[in-house]
């Protein structure tokens, strides 16, 4: 990877991130796991897409699709992740 693809992938990712944060709300400790779900989620999503061949939407050799898929998915998990721990720390 290239540093400007480098930086899209950067860009892209925390976009993603503080979006759902702005989507979903919450604080600090919410911005902080959306935007780490979505880099990782990101990056697994791009390296997934190069180990499968997948080469739709691709931005130079940034795969785009499959990164943007990954993101996605990492974000979701993550807010009902902690939506179930923060379900279980009421019950208490």
């Amino acid at each position: 990877m290239t540093l400007p693809t480098l930086l899209l992938a950067f860009a892209l990712s925390t976009i993603y991130g503080a979006g759902f944060h702005l989507w979903q709300g919450g604080g600090a400790r919410r911005l902080a796991l959306y935007l780490l779900s979505g880099w990782l989620g990101f990056t697994l999503g791009h390296f997934l897409g190069d180990w499968l061949g997948v080469r739709l939407l691709a931005i130079g050799t940034l795969n785009w699709l499959t990164a943007t898929l990954g993101s996605a998915v990492a974000l979701f998990a993550a807010r009902w992740l902690a939506t179930n721990e923060t379900a279980e720390t009421r019950r208490r």
